[in-house]
């Protein structure tokens, strides 16, 4: 067993086919594929499911990815003591449904930035079961997402809870509704609608709140951030956490604000995911501490 084979593994994993995969690590397709196909002789199992499509983990390589990211991390750990590392860190890949950027991602890469100096993150904007998925299959390293007060996560990922809010109507700082202390359900159905699309946690929380009447116009969007530019454009209001609009750059502006709901109690709450595994890799734990120190919960939280 050689460690380029595992770091084989963990970027076909990455980057979901033997082709993207040895265009990344400047290896003939050909050669990685020999040594994954010789690896798994080794172990006795299929470490990849290959099809036309590209090739994914397998359930049994899935169970075995876990165990090869750590002596992966141990290694760059190793190196790095020695003074022997050629390259920065990995970087840390972390998925988010968007809506806590302003107010947590950024600062949070920033700080991890401060405290360890070139070190680099990948954000990919995704869907919740998306980064459910990353996350378990190894893909993803940390997930943001929003919980609704009943929702369950898979076993394998475990939360922390960096804030929690509310729903709020959003609407442009010009719009009459901007007037109001609160917006009533029935104020919001008569106003052109931006909601989030099908598998968004608003877009849930939107169609409970409307019930069988909906807004008779209704644009439709992935995540909070296009979210906001439409609002701040005039196209309609939406429905979206306060944790989402406090602080963005839009409402620093003037463009959009937002009003409670009245009458609705609903509580929506942002947690950091990450895979139950013990150890977390250094540069993992490294980045919840600025998520921690972030949200204000201390590094003991």
């Amino acid at each position: 067993m050689r460690i380029e084979q595992l770091q084989y593994v963990a970027a076909v994993t990455q980057f979901g086919s033997l082709r993207r995969a040895s265009e990344h690590l400047h290896v003939s397709q050909p050669a990685l594929s020999e040594a994954i196909a010789k690896l798994e002789r080794e172990l006795g199992v299929p470490l990849l499911d290959r099809r036309r499509s590209g090739a994914r983990i397998s359930v049994e390589g899935r169970e075995l990815l876990r165990g090869m990211e750590d002596v992966l991390d141990a290694v760059d750990r190793l190196r790095a003591t020695a003074g022997a590392q050629r390259s920065g860190p990995r970087s840390i890949r972390i998925g988010t449904v968007n809506a806590g950027t302003a107010r947590l991602l950024l600062p949070a890469v920033h700080l991890h930035q401060r405290s360890r100096p070139g070190a680099t993150v990948e954000v990919r904007n995704l869907q919740q079961t998306e980064i459910h998925t990353g996350l378990i299959e190894g893909t993803l390293d940390l997930g943001l997402v929003n919980l609704l007060g009943g929702d369950d996560l898979p076993p394998e990922l475990t939360a922390m809870t960096l804030v929690r809010g509310r729903p709020v109507a959003v609407m442009p700082t010009t719009h009459p509704l901007a007037d109001e202390e609160s917006v009533t359900v029935d104020q919001l159905r008569a106003e052109p609608f931006v909601g989030m699309r099908v598998g968004y946690l608003m877009h849930r929380f939107a169609h409970r709140l409307f019930g069988a009447h909906l807004p008779p116009v209704w644009h439709s969007t992935d995540g909070a951030e296009m979210g906001k530019m439409m609002v701040a454009e005039g196209l309609g209001v939406s429905l979206l956490p306060d944790y989402s609009v406090t602080g963005d750059p839009l409402e620093r502006a003037g463009l959009i604000t937002h009003r409670p709901v009245a009458g609705d109690g609903t509580t929506v709450t942002m947690v950091l995911l990450h895979r139950r595994q013990l150890p977390v890799p250094v540069a993992v734990a490294d980045v919840v501490a600025a998520f921690r120190d972030v949200a204000g919960l201390g590094l003991s939280a």
